[in-house]
């Protein structure tokens, strides 16, 4: 007798937080493919061998389910985008900008929905992808060879801040065409950060540039 492929998820019984765990999965792996909006629940819920009435058991709401897809997706951007800290500083933040680049370009139907589509509006994941950037900021200001009190500075915050926008508008561009190369973007995406902390630092531009 044939088994379809749906069965045995039906028949795996499974803890409440792994139940989670699992829906979440699916959720991130479904939001690579497309936007959070167009996620339906109960497909999440057929490929988990579970009934649409189950998931919400673990979500109050759809909504609820979508910010914890959301919340898992930028988690994983954020670990993708983490230093390589064997690097010297400028092969360290032209390896992360790379990764940052795949990543957006592995989930790009879901990313530009979640920066300029409907969902862009609702203010949950409005302060979602704002903490996911003020981490990326932490992240770079963490590597900088200054003090944890230099590193606070109002101009050099907002040059990274502002260079965290430019980067992300600038690959959101580059994702409706390509019209140049991953390898040319890097480098216009570093430069223009290496340009900037002129203004604030030259000795820091240098230092970056090691």
């Amino acid at each position: 007798m044939s088994t379809s492929p749906e069965a045995p998820a039906k028949r795996v019984r499974l803890s409440p937080d792994e139940r989670k765990k699992q829906l979440i999965t699916l959720g991130v792996k479904m939001l690579g493919e497309r936007a959070i909006e167009d996620i339906s629940v109960s497909e999440i819920a057929a490929q988990a061998g579970i009934s649409r009435g189950l998931l919400f058991h673990y979500f109050p709401t759809k909504q609820d389910f979508q910010l914890e897809v959301v919340r898992h997706a930028n988690a994983e951007l954020l670990v993708r985008v983490v230093p390589d800290p064997t690097l010297g500083l400028f092969d360290m933040l032209r390896d992360s900008v790379g990764r940052y680049i795949d990543y957006v370009s592995e989930n790009r139907t879901s990313y530009l929905a979640l920066l300029r589509g409907p969902t862009s509006s609702s203010p949950d994941l409005v302060g979602m992808v704002e903490q996911t950037r003020r981490a990326i900021v932490d992240i770079i200001l963490t590597q900088v060879p200054l003090s944890a009190e230099e590193r606070e500075q109002p101009r050099l915050v907002l040059v990274v801040r502002g260079w965290v926008a430019f980067t992300e508008e600038t690959t959101l561009s580059w994702l409706r065409g390509e019209p140049i190369s991953r390898d040319e973007l890097i480098e216009l995406l570093v430069e223009s950060l290496l340009a900037l902390s002129m203004a604030v630092d030259p000795a820091l531009a240098a230092a970056l540039r090691a």
